[in-house]
């Protein structure tokens, strides 16, 4: 009989033992079921959080790259108008120095004609006047365009009126006469010297 009671026990034993082992093993099931669904809401969250943080770095970009090219553009223009503002200031007596010039070939024409009398006190006093008035204008920035017969023909330079055979061979296309002298104002040319050259 007791050997029954003990038999009875055991297998009451093993079958407690066994439903507790399906208890056990079922628990961690629900749990895993609910950590799964906690982890994968906080990997959610994360990319959300990682999502909101590169768009931010994006944006972030964007809005600097949107700053260095208007800061470049600024400097473009800061730079075109300090240049324009030089520019002008070097050529800002040009209409006036070209109202000018008929004046100072006037002179020269003047003092070609008395130079042919004899009359040195004339012919110094017209020369202390035409000096005067060159300096004054050399002074507000007015350059002569230096050319010579004999000196090889530019069109950048000169403008050529008329050809004519030329005198000698070491002239054919070189400049044969200046007939009006040329200026320039800095490094622009307001006045083109017209030349004959030689063909």
């Amino acid at each position: 009989m007791k050997f029954k009671n003990i038999f009875k026990n055991n297998t009451r034993m093993a079958t407690e033992n066994k439903v507790n082992d399906e208890i056990v093993d079922q628990t961690p099931i629900e749990n895993n079921e609910n950590n799964t669904d906690a982890l994968d809401a906080s990997i959610e969250e994360r990319v959300e959080e990682i999502s909101k943080e590169e768009q931010l770095s994006q944006d972030l970009a964007s809005e600097k790259d949107k700053f260095l090219r208007l800061f470049a553009e600024f400097e473009n223009y800061k730079r075109r108008t300090a240049k324009e503002r030089i520019e002008l200031f070097k050529t800002a007596n040009q209409d006036v120095l070209l109202a000018m010039l008929p004046v100072l070939d006037d002179f020269d024409r003047a003092l070609a004609e008395i130079k042919k009398t004899d009359d040195n006190i004339l012919i110094q006093g017209v020369e202390l006047i035409q000096e005067k008035l060159k300096n004054t204008l050399v002074s507000k920035g007015l350059e002569q365009v230096e050319l010579q017969a004999g000196d090889a023909f530019d069109a950048d330079f000169a403008e050529a009126i008329t050809q004519i055979p030329a005198p000698s061979p070491k002239l054919k296309g070189k400049i044969v006469d200046v007939i009006e002298k040329g200026y320039k104002l800095g490094d622009k040319i307001i006045r083109f010297p017209k030349v004959v050259i030689g063909n």
